[in-house]
């Protein structure tokens, strides 16, 4: 499974990257909005921050609700960063949104259909030739739903039918979410930095830390 950072803090996935763990970037004017910065800005200058991941979502906005808005909205990421490959259109699980990943697919527009919380609406998604599909565990498990259940339904189905759309377990909130969707068949987690630097610790390794370095005063004195 892959790691992309769902964050648009520039110093977050800095510090992603410099591990050498990251293999995309997912973002939605939300999170743009926090940093106080233009969308469009804050996409070329990630896609200059990391320019070797397979995937940087750029999502359309909320007062695109017709297929047509969706496609022209498109048209102008693309042409960020002189037409970046690695940029994914992130397109809502709505009809209008199935319409236009169906337009972008054939033009050989990576995309990246969000909000999934049915195994019909990430096979619909798939259907309509996303590159991705986004099921959100954290908002099913606040409505005490499973979204690791979810995740392990689309993976089989996906494979029952040979499809090869990836599946982005989004809203991820701790580590145990990362192994969970993992096991279950996701081909990538998008986590904050936050979860990154959790997964990465554990207190038997700062004890072993600790006590390595006790010895190694101890050897040299």
């Amino acid at each position: 499974m892959k790691f992309f950072i769902d964050t648009a803090n520039v110093q977050d996935i800095k510090k992603a990257y410099k591990i050498g763990v990251l293999s995309g970037v997912t973002t939605n004017p939300s999170l743009v909005a926090k940093e106080g910065v233009k969308f469009e800005d804050r996409i070329e200058e990630i896609l200059q921050l990391v320019p070797d991941v397979e995937s940087v979502s750029a999502e359309v906005t909320p007062d695109a609700v017709s297929a047509e808005e969706m496609i022209e909205q498109a048209n102008e990421l693309i042409k960020i960063n002189n037409n970046d490959k690695n940029i994914t259109i992130k397109l809502p699980m709505t009809l209008a949104g199935l319409e236009a990943c169906r337009y972008l697919a054939h033009k050989g527009v990576k995309t990246n259909v969000t909000l999934i919380f049915t195994v019909n609406q990430a096979l619909l998604a798939a259907r309509a030739g996303a590159t991705y599909v986004s099921p959100f565990l954290g908002r099913l498990d606040d409505i005490s739903e499973d979204g690791v259940q979810l995740v392990s339904k689309v993976a089989e189905l996906f494979r029952t039918h040979s499809l090869d759309t990836q599946i982005i377990a989004a809203s991820v909130r701790h580590p145990d979410h990362v192994t969970r969707v993992a096991m279950a068949g996701a081909h990538i987690a998008t986590v904050p930095f936050s979860v990154i630097e959790q997964i990465s610790k554990h207190p038997l390794t700062d004890q072993g830390l600790d006590k390595f370095a006790a010895d190694w005063q101890k050897s040299v004195k």
